[in-house]
């Protein structure tokens, strides 16, 4: 399942004479000018060229992230596979560390194993910078993932952010100091003519802005929070109050370093400056990980002493004042607290004794949000609910850590991470969906209907990691657990997918009764969603395996009406690869390729690998049979030899190639093909053709040439082979005649009888 956009490694463009593509990467725009730190920055990158751990340190507020971004822009042409930040500040669970960043390169693996294994293996043979940004609170699990990762990839280097080093061999550590007066006046001067135009009014508010840099030592963040007050306040009424609370504040801080102190006095000062809805809203918003929106702290800060319709113009003054920053993208306007900010605000809330209630309502929201989001996954808004999810993942996180580490709520835990089966599985996050199922499986067992729930879907994501003792432990408890509460629900989820697990377990006999049985059951409770049509497409495949081919284009025909009435795409992919091999294995060349593709690039935007790479080797074979097409074409025909034997050995390298690129994609799906002699029909046809076409060496090459292919370059790849062009990520619904289902001896369906055999 490769990212929405911007995944980490495509392909080099085949346009000649166009102009070179820029860096993949995903570092983000940024919110405000860059001021100063010219000899820092060329200091910076010059040791990026040197060394390959650097780590930017320095006290909190300094600027070491907008240095490291900045300096990270200015060499991310040095990189050909881009430059991508990890920003893992709200990251509270160190058992997540390796999936933050795998999710940051825009990696993803279906399998059970290891994640740091799955990061070193996708790594190995490319050239990018990673940024670690905010990871001081995680050093003791960063600094081995930093020295794996070097270690293991050459082509590798790391830029560290953070307030102390790693500690990793070959670190080496750039201290960040506070700016200099010229830049310091620089930056606030900017900055407060953002909200006072014409600042300063005059030398005598330039004399007092130049002290006011000097009594905040400099600090960027302490200068940005001063800047926010210049729209009501002149530079020099700041610089009286800022002296007020420096004499009332600094005894707070004994012992700490006096940069320390004076930002947090900086801080104190711009908290005391707030009014009191401010600084109740402030302390409320740190119960958030990473960016929120306007709804999510309407419902979680609201109050009596904080009404939810005063609300916005509160948060519109923390934004006009540096305290929140606000952040707008496809989501709409988002907001977030810089982590000192938020710091000092946890601080106030655990004094007003109000930090477990506004866990809970945290937690409330998210758990809504997930409830709205299963829902409407069954819709014309799945796209937007992808979206969302991965937007809210880090809250989403908190959220779940939360839940399971009450002991009296663990059952919310276990019904938060079953809910999220959709992200799980239909967004490409199975390796880390089957971590909080585990983890919630674990909780007390007093809650039978959530617990059944979290079993099938475990059992599920270990269907499709290929873990089948794992798969047939969490299936058969959550059919006991369901019989013996008379939840029928999670009896037809539960035996749905141990259909499944027959199906890709090759027993095809066993996997249409028990799917059949599934859909029964489905029927008379009256369910119908995603997973209900996946079960018939999946009954599909089993009596398409079995040779009933208008049997599974009936089934199949059936989904993508409903799904074309609801708006449904993910299983819609999923139908269409089945109609797909249909239409291959009747001899419609041209319907296939359409099928497929259009089925490609839906899974291509849901992330999920699983059947993007299941529809990459049935367009492998689609290609080299067009290249026979093209033969038989030219029969009769006054057409050179020659040209014959070029086009059909272009479509045997384009399907080598596409075999390659599939083959490399199977390492982070898991076993090739499910091991199932069935699926893999078409990769043996279409390999024997290849090298016949090609001899063995020549095809080896091809699939070197295609494993050096990520998802992003083996879908475009694929998708030009008939038009030249990309296709949309998510296309429109599309109406196709209906197929013929004759079977020649060399489809598809035929070759998985004589593999059987």
């Amino acid at each position: 399942m490769a990212p929405l956009s911007g995944s980490p490694f495509p392909g080099p463009s085949s346009d000649e004479g166009a102009a070179p593509a820029r860096p993949p990467g995903n570092l983000p725009a940024e919110p405000s000018r860059f001021i100063g730190r010219d000899r820092e920055l060329a200091a910076l990158t010059a040791q990026l060229g040197h060394s390959r751990l650097v780590t930017v340190t320095g006290v909190g507020g300094v600027g070491k992230t907008r240095l490291a971004i900045r300096a990270a822009q200015a060499v991310q042409d040095r990189f050909c596979d881009g430059v991508w930040l990890a920003g893992l500040s709200a990251l509270t669970d160190p058992a997540l560390l390796d999936h933050a960043v795998a999710a940051a390169l825009g990696l993803t693996d279906h399998t059970d194993r290891p994640p740091r294994a799955c990061l070193l293996e996708q790594l190995a043979d490319r050239r990018l910078l990673l940024v670690l940004d905010g990871v001081e609170h995680l050093a003791l699990e960063a600094a081995p993932l930093a020295h794996a990762l070097l270690r293991t990839v050459p082509g590798l280097s790391v830029l560290v952010a953070a307030r102390r080093p790693l500690g990793v061999a070959g670190e080496r550590v750039f201290p960040l100091s506070p700016m200099g007066g010229a830049d310091a006046v620089a930056l606030l001067t900017d900055r407060a003519t953002a909200v006072r135009p014409g600042f300063p009014a005059g030398a005598g508010e330039l004399v007092a802005a130049a002290e006011l840099c000097r009594r905040l030592d400099g600090i960027p963040l302490a200068l940005e929070l001063a800047a926010g007050r210049l729209d009501t306040l002149t530079a020099d009424q700041v610089l009286d109050r800022l002296d007020d609370r420096f004499r009332l504040l600094t005894g707070d801080s004994r012992g700490a370093l006096p940069r320390h102190r004076t930002l947090r006095t900086a801080i104190g000062w711009s908290h005391e400056l707030c009014t009191p809805a401010e600084r109740l809203l402030w302390a409320r918003l740190t119960v958030f990980a990473g960016l929120f929106d306007l709804e999510a702290a309407e419902y979680v800060c609201s109050g009596p002493e904080l009404p939810a319709e005063e609300l916005l113009d509160v948060l519109a003054s923390l934004v006009a004042q540096s305290v929140v920053v606000r952040e707008d993208g496809p989501l709409g306007p988002r907001y977030r607290l810089l982590d000192t900010v938020r710091a000092y605000g946890v601080d106030w809330l655990r004094a007003l004794g109000d930090d477990e209630r506004m866990l809970r309502r945290h937690r409330d929201w998210y758990m809504g949000l997930a409830t709205w989001c299963e829902l409407d996954w069954f819709g014309p808004r799945q796209g937007e609910v992808a979206a969302r999810v991965e937007a809210e993942l880090p809250n989403l996180r908190t959220a779940l850590e939360h839940s399971l580490g009450d002991g009296d709520e663990a059952h919310l835990g276990q019904c938060l991470a079953g809910t999220l089966w959709f992200c799980w599985v239909g967004c490409g996050r199975l390796a880390e969906g089957r971590y909080w199922l585990e983890r919630a499986l674990r909780a007390p067992a007093g809650y039978p209907e959530t617990r059944a729930k979290a079993l099938w879907v475990l059992g599920h994501v270990a269907v499709l990691q290929g873990d089948q003792a794992r798969a047939v432990g969490a299936l058969g408890e959550c059919r006991e657990l369901a019989e013996r509460t008379g939840d029928e629900r999670a009896a037809a989820y539960a035996e749905h997918r141990l259909g499944c697990l027959a199906l890709v377990s090759d027993d095809m006999p066993r996997a249409e009764e028990v799917l059949r049985a599934a859909l029964a059951r489905y029927t008379e409770i009256g369910e119908l969603n995603s997973n209900v049509l996946m079960g018939r497409v999946e009954l599909a495949m089993a009596v398409a395996f079995q040779g009933d081919l208008p049997g599974a284009v009936a089934l199949c025909e059936e989904v993508r009406e409903v799904c074309e009435d609801h708006g449904e795409r993910w299983t819609l992919a999923y139908a269409l690869y089945v109609l797909g091999f249909v239409a291959f294995s009747g001899g419609d060349r041209g319907r296939a390729r359409a099928l497929l593709e259009e089925c490609l690039a839906i899974d291509h935007a849901f992330h999920d690998l699983v059947g993007a790479v299941l529809a990459l080797e049935l367009l492998a074979l689609v290609a080299l049979e067009e290249g026979a097409s093209r033969v038989d074409d030219a029969d009769g025909k006054n057409v050179a030899e020659k040209v014959v034997e070029e086009a059909t050995a272009e479509a045997a390298v384009e399907a080598a190639v596409l075999q390659g690129a599939a083959g490399r994609l199977w390492r982070s799906v898991g076993l090739p093909l499910f091991g199932s002699r069935f699926f893999n029909a078409p990769h043996v046809l279409c390999e024997r053709g290849a090298r016949e076409r090609l001899g063995a060496e020549r095809y080896e090459e091809c699939l070197r040439e295609g494993a050096r292919l990520d998802l992003d370059a083996a879908v475009a790849r694929a998708l030009r082979g008939a038009h030249g062009g990309r296709a949309a990520a998510v296309p429109g619904p599309r109406r196709h005649p209906a197929p013929e289902t004759h079977q020649p001896a060399s489809s598809p369906a035929a070759g998985a009888g004589e593999e059987a055999g």
